[in-house]
């Protein structure tokens, strides 16, 4: 007996310090304070991803020395500058390090840290331009990145030079609008600017770095004062140690610096495949993800509101009504924006990108299967539905059983084309930061300037599998007409 109360003793024993254990890892690892950060993963050579799927940069190489010297830890949220702005204000992310300027707009919404960082605002243009000066400007269209001190800039100089803007969301494409001659200048951060150039961008800076301005890390007014403090001191530490000019030396001041050590041989279609195999490979796999969950739930809305649309109750019919008027006359960027950064703003309750993006998907697409399952059932001839009622079946038997199963046959073509229309739709919540194959490229862009290349990859890639679900949409709609 004595033996059988020493076990039950030495059991408690343990589970007690196990669980005292237990809880101080957990004290401990509460101890380090864990933060959401955003940036611009396409904003080289301040944050971009590197070969290895990484995400390096001189923003990017001083938040990680910063966060090991201040004890706390982060999760990177990449996404376009406009996205990273709007979703601090949401309060979505802790806070922003993505080659931000410190203005006074901005101070009104931000608090900033101490400045990391110095810079002045170039015009660029096409390698073989023979335009030099802001007057030649006049009546020709200018590139500017959306939210940016460089598209104020550039701005500024509009009604004074007459010429026309365009903006973008990413530098790349910016870029590349040049490039192609879309557009005949753009205006840039110098150190963006010349780091691009130095990596193949095909432009050339023609004029000097005007109003500098300088960089900080920024978090939401009143909020996260902490992470600030801490940014602060690591900053001020990183540049005492030598640590910063580092890191800054590291991208600027070798001209052997590359954004990429990809070979040439690399940069054929099949050596950027294989590159890049692991990345487009995530891109794929969340955009088919995105899409197979989405069109899930819109199919389960669609149906609902169909027969919402179809029975005879005039409540029901208009709210069928107004819930497809809305969603299927709102923009899904406006939809995702709204669901992502207005809804967050609203109840002070972060939506993670992922959910967000289903949502918006969900009622868009919803919307559009709920007008043409509508359809379908009203396609089926009015006679079944009298027919199934004088045999004495009650409506909504009746609906279950004769006039659906007619009416879904019908509708199997408009389902598998609602399904491809979704695919291709996912591209959109790039803008919320989701990294599915559109964005993917975009990023893996930025990093090897390839466009051209790795646009026509993923035009492939989009290509095989719509044609895939364009078989199958035809194998179906066969078996359903036997």
């Amino acid at each position: 007996m004595r033996s059988k109360y020493w076990v039950i003793i030495l059991s408690f024993c343990l589970t007690l310090v196990w669980l005292v254990m237990g809880n101080a890892q957990k004290v401990s690892a509460a101890s380090e304070p864990n933060y959401t950060i955003a940036t611009d993963a396409t904003y080289a050579p301040f944050e971009f991803r590197a070969d290895n799927g990484s995400y390096r940069g001189i923003d990017m190489d001083l938040l990680k020395e910063i966060s090991k010297k201040e004890h706390f830890t982060y999760k990177l949220k990449p996404m376009s500058f406009n996205a990273c702005v709007q979703a601090l204000e949401a309060k979505q992310v802790d806070g922003v390090i993505a080659g931000m300027n410190i203005t006074s707009e901005r101070r009104v919404q931000f608090d900033f840290s101490e400045p990391y960082y110095s810079s002045g605002e170039v015009m660029a243009v096409g390698k073989k331009s023979k335009i030099k000066t802001y007057k030649q400007l006049k009546g020709k269209t200018v590139a500017l990145k959306t939210g940016t001190t460089a598209a104020e800039y550039g701005k500024s100089l509009q009604s004074k030079y007459g010429f026309k803007i365009k903006y973008f969301n990413d530098s790349n494409t910016m870029y590349n609008d040049v490039k192609v001659g879309n557009s005949v200048a753009c205006f840039e951060d110098y150190p963006v600017m010349a780091y691009g150039i130095k990596n193949g961008d095909g432009l050339k800076i023609v004029t000097k770095p005007q109003q500098a301005g300088k960089y900080g890390f920024a978090v939401k007014k009143g909020e996260n004062a902490l992470l600030l403090s801490k940014f602060n001191k690591g900053l001020k530490a990183a540049k005492k140690d030598g640590t910063y000019k580092k890191i800054v030396d590291r991208y600027l001041s070798s001209k052997k610096s590359k954004l990429t050590t990809d070979s040439k041989s690399s940069r054929t279609f099949i050596g950027l495949v294989k590159t890049n195999r692991a990345a487009l490979l995530h891109g794929l796999v969340l955009t088919l993800e995105l899409t197979v969950v989405s069109i899930f739930f819109a199919t389960i809305l669609g149906i609902i509101l169909g027969v919402l649309g179809v029975i005879p109750n005039r409540i029901a019919k208009g709210i069928a009504a107004v819930i497809i008027y809305l969603f299927r006359g709102m923009p899904l960027m406006v939809l995702a924006f709204f669901i992502y950064i207005g809804l967050p703003n609203l109840t002070g309750n972060k939506i993670p990108a992922l959910v967000a993006g289903i949502i918006a998907l969900t009622l868009n697409e919803g919307a559009y299967t709920g007008a043409f399952v509508r359809g379908g059932f009203l396609a089926v001839d009015k006679g079944q539905m009298e027919a199934a009622r004088s045999l004495g079946l009650p409506y909504g038997k009746a609906m279950r059983r004769v006039i659906m199963p007619q009416g879904l046959r019908i509708m199997v073509p408009s389902f598998v084309n609602q399904f491809i229309i979704t695919l291709k739709d996912t591209s959109i919540l790039s803008v919320i930061g989701l990294f599915e194959l559109t964005e993917t490229g975009t990023v893996i862009i930025s990093r090897n300037m390839e466009g051209f290349k790795i646009w026509t990859i993923i035009a492939i890639i989009y290509i095989v599998i719509i044609t895939l679900l364009t078989w199958l949409s035809n194998w179906v709609e066969r078996r359903t007409q036997v």
